[in-house]
């Protein structure tokens, strides 16, 4: 697959999508999102990717939406232009978060705006030590409440660091990104891609199924009760009880070996 905005690339069951705009610290276009969007509401149908990567050309990750290619033009809109505008926004968030398969933000520099919403909305965020994020919607005039992020990241840093972030729109460095639970792991800047890869390839050699049923249900049951919660783990780990990986698990716990799970997939 080729695309305009960003470089596609798939290696053994990991695919990398790196947005290719450095000039302009990869700032996001109306293209950006629609190629987004249908690259990423495509890879829960292709058999051949395990694992996402997402990161960025030159010294950013992603500095949001372009000032003249988006924010110029979402001027001269009506209130339904905005709002199908707003509603592919959400469309890219929407199939990250649907897509049962693990999505790793490789922070290479800033994400701000809606760069920072792409990396609330992956499963695993390494940082550069160079990296920072920004919720800066409210310093152009918008609320906080942006593909997804009211959402998504009380349930990471929670309630009040959230309210703190997205109200006031401050930079947050990398250090202090990984110590309030923002970041998953901070690295030198030139690890980390190969750290990004080592991670993905874990997750590739882990259960797959498991995996991914353990993402969507973290996403199902934030709005359940206990109770349905429970129902729902009881279900889907009977379910996972009848699967290879599960028998393969216990033969080689038995055996002291590394498992060699997802042996009956199809590639």
């Amino acid at each position: 697959m080729t695309y305009d905005s960003f470089d596609y690339a798939l290696d053994d069951g990991v695919a990398t999508v790196r947005l290719n705009n450095p000039a302009q610290l990869n700032a996001l276009t109306f293209h950006t999102y629609e190629e987004l969007a249908a690259l990423t509401g495509s890879l829960a149908d292709d058999p051949r990717v395990h694992v996402l990567v997402l990161t960025g050309a030159g010294k950013g990750f992603c500095s949001g939406g372009s000032v003249d290619d988006i924010i110029g033009e979402l001027l001269k809109l009506d209130g339904a232009g905005l709002y199908r505008f707003t509603r592919l926004t959400c469309d890219v968030v929407r199939n990250m978060r649907r897509l049962e398969k693990p999505i790793i933000a490789a922070v290479n520099g800033v994400a701000a705006g809606a760069g920072a919403a792409l990396v609330l909305a992956s499963d695993f965020r390494l940082l550069s030590d160079r990296a920072s994020l920004s919720f800066l919607f409210v310093k152009v005039g918008l609320s906080g409440s942006d593909m997804g992020a009211i959402h998504l990241l009380p349930r990471i840093v929670g309630l009040g660091r959230a309210m703190e972030l997205l109200s006031l729109g401050d930079r947050v460095d990398a250090a202090e990104a990984y110590r309030i639970g923002l970041a998953n792991r901070v690295v030198p800047h030139d690890d980390l891609i190969p750290e990004a890869r080592r991670l993905a390839r874990r997750l590739q050699e882990g259960p797959r199924y498991a995996i991914g049923v353990t993402k969507k249900l973290l996403d199902l049951e934030a709005g359940m009760s206990l109770d349905a919660a429970l129902e729902m783990e009881a279900m889907t780990q009977a379910h996972c009880m009848q699967t290879a990986d599960f028998h393969e698990g216990f033969r080689a716990f038995m055996a002291r070996e590394t498992p060699r799970f997802n042996q009956g997939d199809e590639d």
